[in-house]
């Protein structure tokens, strides 16, 4: 007697988001499977089997078993799907394992580069603060369980997670290690696979396939039970899983920017609970939805050292810019006796703008609606498309000469720093340099061997890199952040500054300067003293009393076209379907800077619970999907976005 399988071919067409059914004769739910579909072949994934033979269709046989996920992942790729909006076989590409129907095997490329960044000593006795949270992480393990681990910089989270996962082990469970990105994973490589040797495996999306298709072999077979990595190592096929750690757990790079729309942070908790895991979420400056949901396991200050003393500099009543005279004088510190310093600036380039003073015209570019950033060799450069053309001394509109710079980037920064201070090492790390295969991990570990040097560039420079001998952090200038329009916005900036000021003295006492414009703005002055969950709760406040998370969900659905009237027409009618769901609260549409020579708009929803909107949202974009693939427009639905 024939058995059948619900198979979703791995496609991205949305017409063909549904099941199809082959004969199945041994296989069960989770089968990577070679099915044909029309003329070609396609790779699938069984997510169900039944005896019942389909009415009205003659199932053909599943051509060839390619390989299999855990049955639990297929629940959670079906969970992404319905809880993102997105399609069943896209959430499940997520899941499956790599390769192509037919295809070589990939030669295998070398294990990404492991730097030693810094050396910290295992301590030989836990913290009565370690030893509590790693009794209550522990004691969890199968319930589901999801914790808060929060402590400042240095208060010895890595030791909680590593205990933790050595328990898991001892219990015969495995355990999966989240870093924000992938440039963090060699660090925390370093640091897990020094305690468990070869029984830890890396995934990540930097991989090749091959490298992915071994790592994800060892850890089916049970060989490594311990996997770390960025966000697609949430979903590797440990068996038993006992616990998840997500590091750095405030950052943003943990949301998925395309379709599926996921937050691997909310994905982790979900695993968790499918698989009876506990969930640990580890920061400095937590989330204020992490501050307001999990219990805390709360470690305290930094074990070695004190948090430096963070000085602010009132940029209003200083001459110089982008380097203060503060600045100057502990920078020049450095340089005759020697240490280490981190500088942030989140803009690169050489200047935000050219900006005429006779005319008032700023530079822009002719795809998007933004300002054309100045980069060295004179070089005007858009940062989202990528047009480029020559600056010129006289202004294009009125041919005045009297054309300025706004502001300053990262370039101007460093060639600033190697005229006044040509004995000190530079390192520049931004999208700019460190764009190539290895490039950043090249520069990490040029500055770890420096003993007098400046790292110095964008937010890349404020993650959860630990140094040893930095005496010094800047924040150049703390005001770009606050200046988004995004509720997020003093969020980050009280994150960032927090973040840079712990980089600083790790191993010996150290030094903070933040540069501002707005010396009194509540995220840097509640910074410059440390007050995270004052912070907290004052944000939390505001959140409540505006609906905003972690109070009601966003979700946001944005359309773009070619037409600027496009996009609002089709989110106009798509406003109209969703007034049918109750509880939920509409803002827009709304207009968007063009970006890429595509006119934009969206629709935010609030909601206690997204799922209805969503659902409703995704049933009138598949009914308007051939008018609109017509007027060449295309619409996504975003779930708890991380920027509006």
């Amino acid at each position: 007697m024939d058995r059948y399988a619900s198979v979703y071919p791995l496609v991205t067409t949305r017409s063909l988001a549904r099941p199809f059914t082959y004969v199945a004769d041994g296989l069960e739910k989770g089968a990577v499977v070679s099915v044909q579909l029309g003329k070609s072949r396609r790779r699938g994934v069984v997510v169900a089997t039944t005896d019942d033979k389909p009415s009205g269709v003659e199932p053909i046989p599943i051509e060839r078993l390619l390989g299999s996920v855990p049955p639990q992942l297929v629940d959670l790729a079906l969970w992404i799907a319905d809880y993102y909006g997105s399609t069943p076989a896209r959430a499940l590409a997520l899941v499956a394992p790599p390769g192509r129907i037919g295809g070589r095997r990939a030669r295998k490329a070398r294990a990404p580069v492991e730097h030693e960044i810094v050396a910290e000593a295992v301590p030989t006795t836990l913290t009565a603060a370690q030893e509590r949270a790693v009794e209550r992480i522990v004691g969890a393990i199968g319930t589901g369980a999801r914790f808060l681990l929060y402590g400042a910089t240095g208060s010895g989270k890595t030791e909680v997670y590593l205990r933790s996962c050595e328990a898991a082990l001892a219990l015969g469970c495995s355990a999966i290690v989240l870093v924000p990105e992938i440039a963090l994973t060699p660090q925390t490589l370093a640091r897990f696979r020094d305690r468990f040797g070869d029984t830890v495996a890396c995934l990540h999306s930097g991989l090749t396939e091959a490298e992915r298709r071994d790592e994800r072999e060892r850890i089916a077979s049970g060989d490594a039970r311990i996997v770390v990595g960025a966000r697609s190592a949430l979903f590797a096929p440990v068996t038993r899983l006992g616990v998840v750690c997500v590091d750095e757990e405030h950052d943003p790079s943990y949301k998925h920017e395309s379709d599926p729309r996921y937050d691997a942070r909310t994905v982790a908790v979900r695993r968790a609970m499918l698989e009876g895991a506990v969930a640990v979420f580890g920061s400095a400056t937590p989330r204020p939805e992490s501050w307001a949901l999990l219990e805390r396991l709360d470690l305290g200050g930094r074990l070695a050292t004190r948090l430096p003393h963070i000085r602010v500099i009132d940029l209003r009543r200083e001459a110089g810019y982008p380097l203060s005279a503060p600045l100057l004088g502990e920078l020049g510190q450095i340089s005759d006796r020697g240490g280490k310093a981190i500088l942030l600036l989140n803009r690169r380039g050489v200047a935000p703008a050219l900006h005429c003073r006779a005319c008032g015209v700023t530079s822009r570019c002719p795809a998007c609606d933004v300002a054309l950033v100045l980069h060295s060799g004179a070089r005007l450069r858009c940062h989202h498309c990528g047009f480029t053309m020559p600056a010129s001394r006289l202004c294009p509109a009125c041919g005045s000469a009297e054309v300025a710079r706004l502001g300053a980037g990262t370039e101007l920064l460093e060639r600033e720093l190697a005229e006044t201070f040509p004995d000190l090492l530079l390192h520049r790390l931004d999208a700019d340099t460190a764009a190539g295969e290895g490039q950043y991990a090249a520069i990490l570990g040029a500055f770890a061997a420096a003993d007098r040097a400046v790292l110095l560039g964008t937010q890349m420079v404020a993650k959860g890199h630990h140094f040893s001998g930095v005496s010094l952090a800047a924040v150049v200038d703390a005001d770009t952040g606050m200046l988004m329009p995004d509720f997020r916005s003093e969020e980050r900036t009280f994150q960032l500054v927090t973040q840079l000021a712990g980089r600083s003295g790790r191993d010996a006492p150290g030094r903070v300067i933040v540069q501002t414009f707005n010396p009194d703005a509540r995220p840097i002055a509640l910074a410059a003293r440390h007050g995270v969950e004052e912070f907290l709760a004052g944000e939390l406040e505001r959140r409540e009393a505006l609906g905003y998370p972690p109070y009601r969900h966003l979700v946001r659905m944005l359309v773009t076209g070619p037409a600027a009237g496009g996009p609002a027409a089709v989110l106009a009618e798509l406003r109209e379907s969703l007034t049918g769901v109750s509880g939920i609260d509409l803002l827009g549409p709304a207009p968007l800077l063009r970006l890429r020579g595509l006119h934009r708009a969206q629709l935010i929803v609030k909601a206690h619970d997204p799922r209805p909107a969503v659902e409703c949202g995704a049933r009138f974009l598949e009914a308007a999907a051939r008018a609109m693939r017509r007027d060449d427009l295309r619409g996504s639905i975003d779930v708890d976005p991380q920027t509006l």
